[in-house]
């Protein structure tokens, strides 16, 4: 398989950057092997539809637990989880082409053929809910090893029971989702992984990219760049922003009436019992979020300064690398990540060995690719992973972080998958600890320039994760609101979006430069809902974690990876208590945030020294059309 090249930081040299492969998997997807494997998934779960049937497993009266229940809980549990574990793997086959070719016709045909067949399992959960909440979990584990095991998913699973429609309505919507929110999904994926822009540059040449690439350019050295990227940007999304709005105004309403027909009270509420959190773990870190925010505003305004900017930060700053710094390798970024994950231990460092030599990461960006970055499990404890590496130092972080899901796959190698279904809340973990090793081992060694250069690109990152996602999720409360009215329109989602960012990051963004089609940049909206907000908490979670692990490395290793292994079976509480942790107390949501604000603290003291020096010099970086 090829691999792809990419200009360097100096404009000139070409890097190698990885493609992954899956051909040990399947030889392709027009081989035998591989159509057979389809057709035997399909009768796989027919065979498990009867199965059911004959077990009984659905909503019945409630009754005393019997050990013919303790062998249906065995039987049904075991082939379900074989069912799923089949279906996973062929997924993440298919998508290994889908998500870095979506012109590829083939593969969205074997996708959509295999989504359809992993919409029979749907119902199926769904009835084996109801049995499980009949029975009860607990005398379940009584009569059955099985259950025993996976008394956390059953639990969760019963709970789920109170918020299901009937029967026949669940395995409709599962079939009819399909070729409803499941297909508005695939549509926008397509349209913004084939968008191009038209970049013009500084020395006047115009460059057509690949939008990933073109938004990979807001964290180039050169802020002409970086502001025609923007213009590019701001441009080229109206071009497919009526398809976008059908596709959200589909999913959204859809969401609506099904959460209504489940009896949901909001779809934060079922957004929380999808990530296993509760309202009061929930409400806790929110506050500590908004108490926040005026210290990230300060953040902007530093950062406004070192991008040669009077007050506010515009947009197409928002990624700009600090003065001087340069850019990162690929080589170097790589080697960097493996220092850190060798400085836990061996094992994680070995992980980036194996990523490399065993062809997990396809880095590079380019036309078909899909934007950001994800990382996803395969089989056993293997993964992929998927990148946009611009050269930028936050690349690295962000590398990191997706080998941390790695590594976070690696422990839950061992679990069935039902025990291995992660709310996203707590499958941000490991990614986030990880990222902090990268981080905690170039600050413990760097000064000057090259520390302000580490914490700039770090608290990039986590502005986006505290602030924007503060802004995505307003943005999304107001959409759920208004379109369980009507549908929104093109210029509407744009001014919703304006005014979440106005709110979210107040006087830290030059208002005049926020950028109003986030909505359509941001795929999360159209997969899930609220699926914004767990990237704080796992942000948040993991910081209380990492500092836990600071204070007693050698106690905290002995536990961490079997609490990795838990976190599809355990709820939020559950977890923050193995580790010690009340996260319900708004005390513990602060002391992630004042580590934080520590950071900031040090950023703006290392920008006021620099300012300090060259006093007398230039002002540095780059004015926005307009000043001097």
């Amino acid at each position: 398989m090829d691999d792809d090249t990419i200009r360097g930081a100096d404009h000139g040299v070409v890097e190698v950057l990885p493609r992954w492969d899956v051909s040990d998997l399947y030889p392709s997807l027009t081989d035998r092997e591989f159509v057979d494997a389809l057709e035997r998934v399909d009768a796989q779960v027919s065979r498990l539809e009867a199965r059911f049937d004959d077990l009984g497993i659905r909503g019945v009266e409630s009754r005393a637990v019997s050990s013919a229940d303790g062998v249906a809980a065995d039987v049904a549990i075991t082939e379900l989880n074989d069912a799923m574990d089949q279906t996973s793997m062929l997924a993440a086959f298919i998508l290994a082409t889908v998500t870095t070719d979506s012109t590829n016709e083939t593969a969205q045909a074997a996708l959509g053929r295999l989504e359809r067949t992993d919409a029979r399992t749907v119902p199926l959960r769904a009835r084996l809910s109801e049995w499980v909440a009949d029975r009860g979990p607990d005398d379940l584990a009584k009569v059955s090893e099985v259950a025993r095991d996976h008394h956390g998913p059953l639990s969760k699973l019963a709970a789920r029971a109170e918020h299901q429609m009937p029967e026949a309505e669940e395995h409709l919507f599962a079939e009819m989702q399909v070729t409803g929110s499941g297909a508005w999904s695939r549509l926008h994926a397509d349209i913004t992984s084939q968008l191009q822009a038209d970049v013009s540059m500084p020395d006047g040449s115009i460059e057509r990219l690949a939008m990933p690439a073109v938004r990979g350019l807001a964290s180039d050295a050169d802020g002409a760049v970086r502001r025609a990227a923007y213009d590019a940007e701001i441009e080229t999304w109206p071009t497919i922003a009526v398809v976008a709005a059908a596709a959200m105004n589909s999913i959204k309403g859809e969401a609506t009436a099904v959460n209504r027909r489940r009896h949901w009270n909001s779809p934060l509420d079922a957004s929380l019992f999808a990530n296993s959190v509760s309202r009061p773990t929930f409400d806790a870190m929110q506050a500590a979020v908004e108490d926040s925010l005026d210290d990230f505003r300060m953040l902007m305004r530093t950062k406004a300064r070192l991008a040669g900017h009077d007050v506010a930060l515009p947009w197409w700053d928002m990624f700009a690398p600090v003065p001087g710094s340069g850019q990162v390798s690929w080589a170097d970024g790589l080697s960097s990540v493996r220092r850190a994950f060798a400085s836990y231990d061996s094992t994680l460092a070995g992980l980036v060995d194996r990523a490399i030599d065993e062809r997990w990461i396809d880095a590079g960006p380019r036309p078909g690719k899909t934007g950001g970055a994800f990382c996803m499990d395969v089989s056993g404890d293997r993964s992929l992973v998927l990148l946009n590496w611009s050269g930028s130092i936050e690349s690295a972080a962000v590398t990191a972080h997706e080998l941390g899901h790695a590594f976070h796959n690696v422990q839950l190698a061992g679990r069935t998958r039902l025990q291995r279904m992660l709310p996203m809340a707590l499958a941000e973990t490991a990614s986030i600890f990880c990222e902090t090793l990268v981080l905690e081992a170039g600050l413990t060694t760097l000064t000057g320039i090259d520390r302000l250069a580490l914490l700039d690109a770090n608290l990039q990152a986590v502005t986006q994760v505290v602030v924007d996602i503060r802004s995505r999720f307003l943005f999304e409360t107001q959409v759920f609101d208004r379109r369980s009215q009507r549908t929104l329109g093109v210029s509407e989602l744009n001014s919703m979006m304006i005014e979440a960012q106005a709110e979210a990051y107040g006087n830290g963004l030059d208002q005049s430069t926020a950028h109003p089609f986030m909505w359509i940049v941001k795929s999360h909206y159209y997969g899930s809902h609220f699926y914004n907000w767990p990237y704080t908490y796992g942000l948040l979670f993991g910081l209380g974690l990492f500092a836990r692990y600071q204070d007693d490395p050698e106690r905290f290793r002995t536990g961490y990876g079997n609490m990795l292994s838990r976190a599809g079976m355990d709820s939020a509480e559950e977890l923050g208590r193995s580790f010690g942790f009340d996260v319900t107390d708004g005390g513990f949501w602060t002391a992630s945030i004042d580590i934080l604000r520590k950071r900031i603290a040090d950023y703006v003291a290392l920008v006021d020294d620099l300012a300090s020096l060259s006093s007398d010099a230039p002002r540095s970086g780059v004015a926005p059309a307009g000043e001097a």
